[in-house]
């Protein structure tokens, strides 16, 4: 329990000051946030280790650190041409993704806030509704649109499903970052004689390139990461990444631990990268979108 101090200052109120926090009290949170971080990264850790340990060792009981190392996993999976090709295959799904969400999130963002149309109420709020639909809902129904379409097994299956998801989000985080911004800007570039196009691009899209960062990467990492879509509505060649990794390392007769733990590793190295690099305008572009 907190003590407190009470001064009497004269005829005035009586004022209470905490008491001051010992050490310990001020270096529990620490210990507690390093207790759980640390707790968290021990997935991560074995992962590595199982990267770098050869197949013979990966099963062996009891586990211990005294095992066989080797690269030749990495080797593996950096010289591998059908691993590099569902490389190939999430970054194109995934960049195009980030492109098309940033594109209409920008637009539509700026249309409803800064214009006032008839049914936007309706429309900003069939936008909101749609983000609460489970996705994996909607596999089946997707499945047999493409089909129907001829659209099954290209790309662009999988860059309008992952679009259609992303598309609520970086809307309202694009609208919630127009809010911010004055309508003094507006006037002020209208009566300088500047189009409305001219308008976006050289007065508005500067002052929000920090939520158009935000939703760059969740557009990226939503694309990148996702494994039932990429599973169920391409075939092998143009499956993404997950997919791929479960299709090529597990199965009925086989488990490529040490493979696998080390495509995953390298694999995660460019988001991870791209995240920490950018994590300050990602956090401030969320909490925009986040808090009006």
């Amino acid at each position: 329990m907190t003590t407190t101090r009470i001064i009497l200052l004269g005829d005035k109120k009586r004022k209470r000051l905490p008491a001051p926090r010992t050490k310990w009290g001020m270096g529990a949170p620490y210990t507690a946030l390093a207790i759980v971080g640390a707790f968290a990264l021990i997935p991560v850790a074995w992962m590595i280790v199982t990267a770098a340990t050869s197949e013979a060792d990966v099963f062996q009981f009891p586990q211990s650190l005294a095992r066989e190392y080797t690269l030749s996993n990495y080797w593996f999976v950096l010289t591998d041409p059908t691993l590099l090709g569902f490389v190939a295959n999430g970054l194109l799904v995934s960049f195009v993704t980030c492109f098309c969400s940033l594109l209409v999130g920008f637009f539509a963002g700026y249309a409803f806030s800064k214009f006032r149309f008839r049914g936007r109420t309706t429309m900003m709020f069939l936008i909101l509704t749609a983000q609460m639909v489970p996705q994996v809902l909607l596999l089946v129904t997707l499945y047999t649109a493409f089909d129907r379409v001829g659209m099954l097994d290209t790309y662009l299956a999988l860059i309008i499903s992952y679009t259609t998801f992303t598309l609520p989000l970086s809307v309202m985080m694009m609208k919630n970052s127009f809010d911010a911004l004055p309508d003094a800007l507006l006037e002020a570039a209208r009566l300088d004689g500047a189009s409305e196009l001219r308008t976006m691009f050289s007065v508005m899209m500067p002052a929000v390139r920090t939520p158009m960062i935000a939703v760059c990467l969740f557009s990226f990492i939503r694309a990148w990461n996702d494994l039932p879509f990429a599973l169920t509505l391409v075939d092998t060649e143009r499956q993404t990444l997950p997919a791929g990794l479960s299709l090529m390392f597990t199965g009925e007769f086989q488990n490529a631990y040490g493979e696998m733990m080390a495509a995953s590793i390298i694999t995660s190295l460019p988001v991870v990268i791209i995240f920490f690099v950018l994590q300050k305008h990602f956090v401030s572009g969320a909490l925009t979108g986040a808090v009006k």
